[in-house]
Parts: C-alpha cells; structure tokens; sequence
C-alpha cells in the first residue's frame, strides 16, 4: 500500500488533488493506534499525519493551544503539564483495546472526538476543539474556528468535523480551549452495590452541587470479586474535604465511602477510560450510549440475552462498556433490540474485520438522517475519497 506522508498542507492538498479523478478511497492515518475502529475500509493508499507536527501556538494565560494534526498527543499533554494546564476532556487511549503500538496524535482525537471520565463534567473533545484547519475533498484548503471562541461565525464547521472519523476532510491542525490542572484529586469508593445501586448513587452524586468530575460503576468479577461504586472529585485540597464530607452524607443510605489517593487509583481510572478490562481477549466491544437510568436495564436485559457478556459504567451510567463473544454478528442484534425502546445508541469498537463488515458498526440512521449525512458527505468529498464506508456503507 502507497502511504504518503506530506510535510506541508500544500503537499496534503496535491495528494488529494491526485486521487481525485482516479475516486479510489484514501485511509487517513495519525499515529495508526485506533486502526480497528469503524468498518474495515477497501483502500490503495494511506494519507498519513506523520510528517504534519509541532505544537504552532501555546498561550497559557489565554488557555489555549494549536498543534499540527500528527503531534504526538504525549507531547500536547507534556507541555501543557509544564505550565500547570490540561486537556479537559482526558482523552481515552485505545492501545490497550486494540493492541497496537505507536502514538496516538491530537488530529485523531479531535477527528474521532476522543473522551475520557471527565466529559460527564468537562464536555467532550468537541466542546474544547475552538479551531480547525483541514483538505476538503476537492483538494483545498479550509479553515474554520480560530484562537477564541468569539472567532467561530456562520456553520460551526469545527463541531461537524469532531466525529467525523476522516470522512469529510484530512485534518492537517487543530486548536483547542484548554484548562488549570487540579491541585488535588480524592476518590470515593463504595463497595458492594448491585448495578441498578450503584447507578442510582451516581446520578444522585451527579445532581447534587458537590462536582463529581468523575463517576463510574465497575460490577464485581470486572476488576475484583467486589463491585466498586466511584465518584472522582478534583480541585484545591480544602475544596474536596468539604464535598467528600457532604457526599458521604448524602449517599449515606449506600454505606459508608472508602477515600481513595495516589498512584493505585489514578491506575484504575485508567483503566476505566481506555477500557482496559477488556484488552487482550478476544470478545467483541461496544459502547453503548443511554440515559444514565436506563444504563443497569439496558445491560440486563443484554446479559440476559447473552450469557457471558460483561460490561462497566463510565459517565454517571450513561456509558456502558459492554464485552461480548466476538462469534456471529457479535451480539449486534440482541444488542439493539434491548436499546430500541430506551433510546440508545450503540457502537461497535472492536471485531474483527468479518464481523465489522457485516454489521453496522455506528448506530443505523433514520432515512431523514442518511440524507442528511449523504449530503454533508459529498459537499464536502464529491468524490468520495476519504475513509468512504468507515461509518456507514457508501458514504
């Protein structure tokens, strides 16, 4: 396979410009670690971000940050720990779901919209993402967003792209709001409660004024015998001794907290947020997006329908990581059919090829939708050159 490299958004443009009349499908490529992700694509040649680096604009006191599209995201997070800063949406790492290696790049986390725990608080990766500058389908170069949040007039062009997965354009620099790192970090754990507990604690926790930047269930057998309730709190040190005192009173109908500090529980919201516990076997993996609520019914009814899944809770229960034999469809049927009447949306992450081929990987589109998402496409790649089919079949 041909993989071009350009050094400069001139070089990226006459790439796309020579594919054009040819209408074979390019594969965008950052750091090459979320490869598995969406339909497995029928490619000649890869557009990679590898030569597209450097951080092009830092301003602390205006938080805010601009970078090619292949920096390395290390490099992004390092420099803004320097100056006492952070991403706020603590971008999920996907090298342990899928196994692979290299880095993974700030242009494949704005493209893919990637977030960790603290987007049930923060907001996502698209609610940071101010600016961005990107190869259309037809070669040229555009730019949307800017430095500021006032920039951003006329179509918001920069919340389109944030999920497109490289199918509307090839990113080649991204800007994003960033924020203060918290002086300290405390999490309180409860042991021991049934999903439909746990879940309820969480959206009690999340309603309350006491700022849970961080709240997951993790039912027992997952990462110990015990289930484990947990609610992350962040801030100056006095901050979070008042609001652990008067959540522990809050919740007190679910028992007693643990607190929790250091290096042993930063490993395991690590875990939550690459979904870790399902790295290196060989089941299928979901992401299932509901309300909160509904998130313990919805993973019953699929347990029941499925014996041997497994699944945790992230976002207050709005998110469920569900694993499940990676055989036949991979469970997408049964999956579905429990999420219908709630609402839901589910989307497969890892399969393999044959069954990533034949299923919708990304939530099926209402007719209305699909034609709208048909439409979007080609205004902005009529000739259907980038990542066509990485969603949705055609497009």
């Amino acid at each position: 396979m041909i993989i071009h490299t350009p050094t400069t958004e001139a070089q990226a443009c006459a790439v796309v410009k020579s594919v054009i009349d040819s209408r074979v499908p390019l594969a965008l490529r950052g750091g090459g670690t979320r490869h598995g992700l969406g339909r497995p694509a029928q490619v000649a040649s890869t557009l990679s971000s590898a030569g597209l680096t450097g951080i092009t604009l830092y301003e602390p006191a205006e938080m805010v940050i601009a970078a090619r599209a292949g920096t390395p995201l290390a490099l992004v997070q390092e420099t803004l720990a320097e100056r006492g800063q952070m991403l706020p949406f603590e971008p999920m790492d996907h090298r342990a779901l899928y196994g692979t290696e290299g880095e993974p790049t700030i242009g494949a986390v704005a493209a893919c919209n990637i977030s960790g725990p603290r987007r049930i608080n923060a907001g996502a990766a698209r609610d940071s993402l101010i600016g961005i500058r990107m190869v259309n389908g037809r070669g040229e170069m555009i730019k949307s967003g800017g430095r500021v949040m006032k920039n951003v007039t006329g179509l918001d062009l920069v919340k389109l792209v944030s999920g497109s997965h490289g199918t509307l354009g090839f990113l080649t620099e991204v800007t994003f709001r960033v924020l203060p790192r918290p002086a300290a970090l405390a999490t309180l754990q409860w042991r021991g409660l049934s999903d439909a507990q746990g879940v309820a604690l969480l959206s009690k926790a999340l309603g309350s004024p006491f700022e849970p930047m961080a709240a997951a269930h993790l039912p027992g057998g997952l990462a110990g015998e015990e289930a484990v309730t947990l609610l992350r709190l962040e801030n100056f040190p006095d901050s979070i001794e008042y609001r652990a005192g008067e959540l522990a009173l809050l919740l007190g109908e679910y028992g007693v907290p643990d607190r929790l500090e250091g290096e042993g529980v930063a490993a395991h919201w690590r875990d939550i947020r690459d979904a870790a516990f399902f790295a290196g076997t060989g089941e299928a993996v979901w992401r299932l997006s509901l309300k909160p609520t509904d998130g313990a019914k919805a993973a019953a009814a699929i347990g029941r329908m499925l014996p041997g899944a497994r699944w945790f809770y992230d976002w207050g229960g709005g998110l469920v990581w569900l694993a499940v034999p990676a055989d036949g469809d991979a469970g997408a049927a049964a999956i579905r059919t429990a999420l219908k009447p709630l609402g839901g949306h589910a989307t497969l992450v890892r399969a393999p090829d044959a069954v990533r081929a034949a299923v919708d990987v990304f939530q099926p589109l209402a007719e209305p939708l699909m034609r709208v998402t048909t439409g979007i496409k080609k205004s902005f790649d009529p000739a259907g050159i980038f990542e066509t089919g990485r969603m949705y079949a055609g497009i």
